[in-house]
């Protein structure tokens, strides 16, 4: 459904830092430098995140959450690890089982070093 999502960020070394654990948690290589932002990508879509092209200060979305698909329960832990040792914090509930209308999703949630929320997300099949 998405192409891509770009997120502003106010420290580029340190956003990179961020995303390249998180996302290498989930198997996906380091982003791309592609001048005035970084970039993964994938056969699905891309992430960027660069310092905001107006100049102005970067803000996250009230109410905004991205999510990422995992694997595994064990890859959803692996990246919320991944996002605590690289300057995320942890946010809502520890990581595990919810059950909230879609069948049971296993989810972790992160800010990340700018305040933009995250999910790792991985659906338990049913009957698991």
């Amino acid at each position: 459904m998405f192409s891509h999502v770009m997120l502003g960020c106010s420290d580029r070394e340190r956003s990179k830092k961020f995303y390249d654990a998180t996302l290498g948690a989930l198997g996906l290589s380091p982003g791309q430098d592609f001048g005035k932002s970084d970039w993964w990508m994938t056969k699905q879509g891309a992430l960027g995140v660069g310092e905001p092209l107006n100049g102005e200060a970067c803000s996250h979305g009230n109410g905004s959450t991205i999510g990422f698909a995992a694997p595994s329960p064990e890859a959803v832990d692996a990246w919320h690890a991944a996002g605590l040792a690289n300057g995320g914090t942890a946010i809502e509930d520890p990581p595990g089982i919810r059950d909230g209308g879609f069948g049971k999703l296993y989810l972790a949630y992160l800010r990340d070093p700018d305040g933009n929320k995250l999910c790792g997300f991985y659906r338990v099949p049913a009957g698991q």
